[in-house]
């Protein structure tokens, strides 16, 4: 099965070997199916049942999830390029392995674990995208999404600090909101100066997989308080709240320049806050309130 996508204006070819498709339910991946595959995507990767192992002389690069819970994914240089490893928390069996070309767009991922095909396969993606796009003034972004009123407002946080919350406030308390995304939203800083936010399919455990795009009305980062109370921040704040929150390979030189240069966009083209708040529907007509008293419609 070879499929193209198109996630943020950017496509990408899939290519699953036939007795490994059954495996794979890619329903989060329909709505942004290309209905062509004419164009030459910005990378490709196919998907392979044939077991390896880890090879040996790899540099660890980046080692993250560390925590209970959280995706455990290590990072490696070698002669050929790169490659990761993944497995769905720390101290579990690892479920696959991605070889990577040295420039990121080409990959073959081996599922090692059957059972955790998809997870391999979704995370391979992700990582894969990132690397990708970095310099192409995209940003993955760590982020709860919310559209109202035409407008995308992005909300920032550690995980477990509340994010997905303060969205579902929105939900309830804000007419005529909807959610974009749970978890992984795409960001573009245009050469116009426009900033644009787009849904894609990957949105932790919330399966909200809608592909659209809409201006991005703030970023908004989520910060437990014992009273609910908006800030404006400045640019250095605004800055390192967008950076902090993006997906991405910083220690290259080329990536992490152009992160950079795009998060540099974003805090130009929309405005960043925190929202000191309480898990309550009041925290978010606060913020609601807050943003549109700063002029921002």
């Amino acid at each position: 099965m070879t499929s193209d996508y198109i996630v943020a204006e950017h496509r990408f070819r899939v290519f699953i070997r036939e007795p490994l498709e059954a495996g794979f339910r890619m329903d989060n991946y329909a709505p942004f199916e290309a209905k062509t595959a004419a164009e030459k995507p910005l990378f490709t990767i196919e998907v392979d049942d044939v077991r390896v192992s880890k090879p040996d002389g790899l540099a660890l690069v980046i080692d993250q999830g560390n925590e209970p819970g959280e995706t455990a994914i290590a990072l490696y240089s070698q002669a050929e390029g790169w490659a990761v490893t993944m497995a769905p928390s720390p101290g579990r069996p690892i479920s696959g392995i991605l070889f990577l070309s040295q420039d990121f767009k080409q990959a073959k991922l081996h599922v090692l674990i059957p059972q955790e095909a998809k997870f391999a396969l979704d995370n391979s993606l992700m990582l894969q995208y990132a690397f990708s796009t970095a310099t192409l003034g995209t940003l993955e972004m760590h982020a709860s999404t919310v559209v109202n009123d035409g407008k995308a407002y992005l909300f920032l946080a550690k995980s477990g600090t509340g994010k997905s919350t303060h969205s579902q406030m929105w939900l309830k308390a804000i007419a005529g909101s909807h959610l974009m995304n749970d978890d992984n939203p795409v960001v573009r800083a245009h050469p116009d100066g426009r900033v644009t936010a787009f849904g894609s399919p990957w949105s932790g455990k919330t399966p909200c997989y809608r592909n659209e795009c809409f201006p991005v009305g703030g970023f908004v980062r989520i910060e437990r308080a014992p009273e609910n109370r908006l800030e404006r921040l400045g640019v250095v704040e605004s800055y390192a709240s967008i950076y902090a929150s993006c997906s991405g390979f910083k220690a290259d030189s080329a990536m992490g320049d152009g992160l950079h240069a795009t998060t540099v966009a974003a805090i130009q083209g929309a405005p960043c806050f925190v929202m000191h708040c309480l898990p309550d529907e009041d925290a978010a007509r606060v913020c609601y309130e807050g943003i549109r008293k700063e002029g921002v419609r």
